[in-house]
């Protein structure tokens, strides 16, 4: 299908507004999830994604068009740090953190990329696309059918994300020009509406956001009802390093790295498959990788989580077919300024939990599609015995949420299924016979990748 916007095509500016709110709106929810969840500031959060996706974007030489949000990976270690070092602990090893992506990212450009499609074949990558997709469909679920305060079902919430859903595939069935572009915000807008005729929206925080505003007797009180400075946890100003760093620290937060680089490059062969080009090639998978260490340094000099690639964004650009990388860009503009504004901040928070399950079933079941895609262009013979067993195996330790927990140094680390499945795919298909089989008789991408990756 003919993309709306290519990569590097700018949108006029009318266009390219709504473009960037639809984005906002499809990663907002997760990104100040993670720093509900873990003692931190939201708004922070919000303003250390925008500033480390403008960085990726600058970085990768605006060929990925990414969207960097808050890693849920890191709740649990971010938790611990906080719990024994404060939040300067907490962001003295998502640093750490940061600094592992560029070691891996080094170790990618001197063995070449060769040494990449050797471990990721199609049989490899397209069912780690579609569990990507598919291992995030409970949280779409539990989204669009539980009430968020009590964790129960709620036929009231699930009717909320069934018209949402409705609303988001009208839209991008039938609607054409540039409203058949932006189904996921008509979709949450749908919903939003409808959730307050359903008396569920909180607007609590809009109310007081907008009091504070029209309640000020002066141009100054005004301007600082509108504009707010997020709690930033700057090192060497809030906390001294020296005095927070532990070993204990850095065992804690680095090895999830490895997992959320799994998670990095599942995207990126989402995203290629998606925009059909190869980013593993153009700009490399180490240069998007060095980006994305680059984001999480940054949030932890802000005092945000770690940044990761969202699968979320990368829905938004599969039904949409927009992906220029000028929209990504403002984005990450409208998340700083939002961060900086509390009323918008307020009002975006408002959006039920429901409406945002509804849109996320479809934008996480694209994901999978898009795997299944993979292997389809790929013309994988699921009938061979060796394909079968590698893909089935990494289907159900994905999906059926498996997990590997070890010890460092008297610290309990997790592998998640994301990553477990990706890792048993890519050592079942070095140690099995017959790899050949596992690259299919189809190219992994419509234009012809592998003489540029044989001569990186």
């Amino acid at each position: 299908m003919k993309p709306a916007l290519n990569i590097h095509d700018i949108p006029k500016w009318n266009q390219w507004i709504i473009f960037s709110l639809q984005h906002l709106f499809a990663m907002f929810g997760a990104t100040i999830l993670v720093p509900a969840l873990t003692g931190l500031d939201p708004a922070v959060a919000l303003v250390s994604s925008g500033v480390g996706t403008l960085a990726f974007i600058l970085i990768t030489r605006g060929t990925v068009p990414a969207y960097l949000g808050s890693s849920f990976a890191f709740i649990y270690p971010i938790t611990q740090a906080i719990e024994t070092a404060g939040i300067g602990g907490a962001m003295i090893g998502s640093f750490f953190a940061g600094l592992a992506y560029g070691v891996v990212a080094i170790a990618i450009r001197l063995g070449g990329l060769k040494s990449i499609i050797k471990l990721l074949p199609p049989i490899v990558v397209g069912p780690v696309i579609i569990v990507i997709g598919l291992a995030l469909a409970p949280t779409a679920v539990d989204m669009a059918m539980n009430a968020p305060d009590t964790g129960e079902y709620s036929t009231k919430y699930f009717t909320i994300a069934l018209v949402t859903l409705a609303i988001t595939v009208a839209a991008s069935i039938f609607l054409k020009g540039f409203l058949g572009l932006i189904p996921v915000l008509i979709g949450i807008i749908g919903g939003y509406v409808f959730a307050l005729t359903q008396g569920i929206v909180d607007t609590s925080g809009v109310q007081a956001a907008w009091n504070q505003i029209v309640t000020a007797d002066s141009i100054g009180a005004f301007f600082s009802g509108i504009f707010t400075v997020p709690n930033f946890t700057i090192p060497f100003v809030d906390y001294n390093v020296a005095d927070v760093f532990s070993w204990q620290l850095f065992f804690t937060m680095v090895p999830i790295a490895v997992v959320t680089v799994s998670e990095h490059i599942g995207h990126q062969l989402a995203l290629s498959k998606i925009v059909d080009q190869n980013m593993l090639v153009k700009p490399g998978l180490h240069t998007s990788l060095a980006g994305d260490g680059v984001a999480t340094i940054i949030a932890s000099v802000l005092g945000g989580p770690p940044n990761t690639t969202y699968g979320e964004n990368i829905g938004v650009l599969a039904i949409t077919r927009v992906f220029s990388v000028f929209v990504i860009g403002g984005t990450a503009v409208l998340a700083i300024l939002f961060g900086f504004t509390g009323l918008i901040t307020a009002l975006i928070s408002s959006v039920p939990s429901a409406v945002m399950g509804g849109v996320s079933i479809m934008l996480f079941g694209i994901i999978a599609a898009s795997g299944l895609r993979t292997m389809i262009d790929s013309q994988l013979d699921l009938g061979d015995k060796r394909n079968l067993i590698i893909s089935s195996i990494i289907l159900v330790i994905g999906i059926g949420g498996a997990f590997l927990r070890f010890q460092i140094a008297d610290l309990d680390l997790e592998i998640n299924s994301m990553a477990l499945a990706a890792l048993v795919g890519v050592v079942m298909n070095l140690v099995l016979p017959g790899k050949e089989s596992g690259l299919g008789n189809g190219s992994l991408f419509t234009v012809e990748d592998q003489k540029q990756a044989a001569s990186k």
